[in-house]
């Protein structure tokens, strides 16, 4: 997939700054951000679902474009693979959560950890979760056990956990910037 691609754009945000500023709001900075990276004079540039509102390049929304662009489809996949990756890589850091496993999804067992721990500092506190809503949460980023605000990036830059498990041949590999 990597491979056959022209230009790859990879954008991540801290839970903190998706907590401030909302996940869509999140997601559209972000996809901006690799359009900026990504975009080339006389291309077509498309977007999944959504104007990007804040993006000074010409594109076009594509509604259920995952499903209707290969290029949409493949930008979804790599996004997701990186995540998984990325969640894989720091499930060391805080192993009550089994990231390693459920890589952040609200399984059963991903339910149960934060019932019986808490949260950690890769939970966005903003989530509508039935196992958050059973907990006492603060708002403010700077109440994680053992973190500050000061301490959690608004952005995350994940390229060297992307790069060093990258391997060419793997169709699933994130490469390095566009």
């Amino acid at each position: 997939m990597i491979r056959a691609a022209a230009h790859v754009s990879v954008a991540v945000r801290s839970p903190r700054c998706i907590d401030r500023n909302g996940l869509h709001v999140s997601n559209m900075a972000a996809l901006t951000d690799c359009m900026h990276v990504v975009a080339q004079l006389d291309s077509t540039r498309l977007v999944d679902g959504f104007r990007l509102h804040a993006c000074k390049l010409d594109h076009e929304r594509v509604i259920d474009g995952d499903a209707r662009s290969a290029a949409i489809a493949a930008a979804s996949v790599i996004a997701k693979v990186t995540r998984d990756r990325y969640m894989r890589r720091v499930a060391p850091l805080y192993p009550e959560w089994c990231f390693e496993g459920n890589v952040g999804y609200s399984t059963p067992e991903h339910r149960e950890a934060i019932l019986r721990h808490g949260i950690c500092p890769l939970h966005r506190r903003s989530f509508a979760s039935i196992a958050y809503s059973q907990l006492e949460l603060g708002t403010s980023a700077g109440e994680f056990e053992g973190t500050d605000s000061e301490g959690m990036a608004d952005v995350i830059d994940i390229r060297e956990a992307i790069r060093a498990e990258a391997n060419p041949d793997d169709v699933e590999a994130v490469a390095g910037d566009a």
